[in-house]
This record gives C-alpha cells, structure tokens and sequence, in this order.
C-alpha cells in the first residue's frame, strides 16, 4: 500500500476531495494532513472526515530533521494541496520525484513567489487571457518549475470575473487532481 500526507494552508477543499477519492481505494492512504496556519479550515474538514490533521511550524519544516524523519515513517509521497510555504531542499532530497503540487495555472505563465490563489486569477484577467488551466507538477528547490506531469485548459471568456475564473480552474482541480495523483503513485 502507498502512503500519502497532504500539506495544506487554507480551507483543504483540494485535500478534501483527495481524502474522499482514496478512501476506497485499497492501494493508496492518505495517512495525515500537516497544515501550518493555525486557525485554517482544513482542521475543521479533517475533523469531519476523521482524518488527523496536525499544526506544524515553518521551523519544523526548515530546521527538523525530526520532522523529515516522521514524514518517511508516514508517506510514500506528498502531496501540496494549497500549501503555500516553499518546500525546503533536505525534504525534496528526502522524496526526489514524491512531492506533487497543483498550481492554478498553465505553467510556465503565473508561476513564481507570490503567485498563488487570486493573485494568479487576477494576473489572468488582467492579461486578457483566452484560456487557463491547472499543471500538476513535480516539486524541485524553486517555486513552480519542477517537471510537469499533466495540464488541463479551460477557455474564457471577456465576460469572465477573476471570481468566475477561480471557479473553472476548482471545477478542473476537483476532476483532475486525485486522479493524476493516483496514476503517478500506482504504477
């Protein structure tokens, strides 16, 4: 059986519907969700779910050794789902082509610090973009430029709100996230 953990900092629909997709999959668990803003809603979902969700700090990630430690004991891979801090090189050493992340653009557009949510919406209306979509990719030492390893687009239109262009790229993550996620893990 493969293991996943979840790294999330915000309300953890995306971690939501990752938890429920594998839920009755046999082959793969998702063994933990590790949120680093205290106060986020992915508490109050994984509190729903019955799934442990656990407060760690940027230190730990940065500093611990322990914390790397008790990751290997508990994933295979991990799996970003709206994390926001960058992933320090001594973890992606420790997980080398095991950490997935989804961003909400086509890569390599939107992509970098401080690119994330609605900041990456905005920046797509603002450039009169005809299409958006998600990449689901390979996490390396610099935000956004690991390997690729699926897109899906989605046409806009003029009419379209930032509001309404966070909407079509969640209807794509919700469909496409958890089934990438598996096709990479079960091999």
């Amino acid at each position: 059986m493969k293991k996943i953990v979840v790294f999330a900092s915000g309300s953890g629909s995306n971690a939501e519907n990752i938890i429920n997709y594998f839920n009755d999959k046999g082959n793969v668990l998702v063994t933990k969700v590790y949120c680093n803003k205290k106060g986020a809603g992915i508490f109050n979902r994984c509190k729903r779910l019955n799934k442990e969700c656990v407060l760690f700090s940027k230190n730990e990630l940065f500093s611990s050794d322990d914390f790397i430690n008790q990751l290997k004991k508990e994933a295979d891979y991990i799996v970003l789902a709206g994390f926001l801090l960058k992933i320090p090189s001594k973890l992606i050493e420790s997980f080398p082509d095991k950490i997935i992340n989804i961003h909400p653009a086509l890569l390599p557009k939107y992509g970098g610090k401080g690119m994330y949510g609605m900041n990456v919406h905005n920046a797509v209306k603002e450039n009169k973009e005809t299409e958006t979509g998600i990449t689901i990719h390979f996490v390396n030492e610099n935000y956004d430029e690991g390997a690729i390893i699926f897109q899906a687009t989605t046409k806009l239109e003029d009419t379209d709100s930032p509001e309404d262009i966070a909407q079509k790229i969640h209807t794509l993550e919700y469909e496409h996230f958890p089934k990438v996620i598996a096709s990479v893990i079960i091999q």
